[in-house]
């Protein structure tokens, strides 16, 4: 237990990324306040934790305000695989940037320290590589995918600027591809939509020859790295790259995927969606620096563990098929 128990609000705790952060506040011994709007949370994800007195739910949109009473906010609202923030790509901004503003004003009220959970996606398509943080990026702010982009590019402007004029404690932590349980089944993102297909026993989607480049970071590594973030002294601000340097191909991600699911799927090659990033691999050497953090899971481990959540899904959603059949 924490030898501080504190009063921790987490936007989008339902989600993927959140609801594991809310366990881990609750296992430190912090009162958690969890907000989400349910458009890619998911109650089942934070219903394990309903029966623990120091956890609350709040079903709220953060594009409104928010009047509670907390001593840090972990602001991770927001939909982050191109299938769900391209649904509605207005209301993606709207979330990111009209988020931002509410969730900053309620830490200048409170003078609360506030966590901005960014993204890789600020660099684009990057021409450096591996990306660090003084590197400004390659972005379309009229494409597709720039609703997230720019939208995260703006609340982290937002961020420093409330840093600069009202002294506001910030942190924040540019998160790079991040796997594990809990994963939507229906995000769209390489891990899941190959997972979900080779317990299907169906073709395994890759987009392009498959040669473009991922770094992928087990969820648990990256809840450690932002705890860590947050709890540095009010000098340190970011933006830390927060993800895994080791770096592999799409293609090598698939035959992974089907070596440890056991599956008889084939691979199956689409066009390149517009604007993907060739490569992406984060420069962590300041997380090193800064938080003493570089992730601890090998991939082999963790998709493992994601194979066994996704194969226990199924089994509830009566999807018994066999990988092999």
């Amino acid at each position: 237990m924490s030898a501080v128990s504190r009063r921790v609000l987490v936007t989008g705790g339902a989600g993927f990324i959140g609801s594991h952060l809310c366990e881990r506040l609750l296992d430190a011994g912090h009162d958690v306040l969890c907000v989400d709007n349910y458009f890619t949370g998911r109650r089942t994800n934070v219903e394990h934790l309903l029966g623990n007195p120091r956890f609350e739910v709040m079903r709220h949109d953060v594009t409104f305000p928010l009047y509670v009473e907390v001593d840090e906010i972990y602001n991770l609202a927001c939909p982050a695989s191109p299938v769900h923030y391209q649904h509605d790509p207005v209301q993606t901004t709207k979330t990111s940037v009209h988020g931002a503003i509410n969730m900053l004003g309620l830490a200048k009220r409170l003078r609360a320290r506030i966590l901005q959970a960014s993204t890789s996606e600020v660099y684009g398509d990057p021409s450096v590589h591996p990306q660090p943080e003084g590197y400004w990026g390659n972005v379309n702010p009229i494409g597709l995918r720039s609703c997230y982009d720019e939208g995260k590019r703006c609340a982290e402007t937002l961020f420093f600027d409330y840093h600069r004029q009202h002294r506001l404690r910030i942190k924040v932590a540019r998160i790079f591809n991040t796997y594990g349980p809990r994963m939507h089944p229906r995000d769209g993102r390489v891990v899941s939509n190959f997972i979900m297909q080779a317990l299907a026993g169906e073709p395994i989607t890759i987009y392009g020859k498959g040669s473009q480049t991922r770094s992928f970071c087990f969820v648990s590594d990256l809840v450690e790295a932002l705890i860590r973030l947050m709890e540095t002294p009010d000098d340190v601000t970011g933006p830390i790259n927060l993800g895994n340097p080791v770096e592999m191909s799409i293609r090598e991600l698939a035959e992974t995927v089907i070596e440890l699911t056991g599956s008889r799927s084939e691979l199956v090659h689409k066009p390149l969606p517009h604007d993907d990033p060739v490569q992406r691999r984060p420069d962590i050497s300041l997380a090193r620096r800064t938080i003493d953090w570089e992730p601890q899971v090998r991939l082999r481990d963790g998709l493992g563990a994601t194979i066994t959540y996704f194969a226990e899904l199924r089994r509830e959603l009566g999807l018994e098929k066999g990988a092999g059949q």
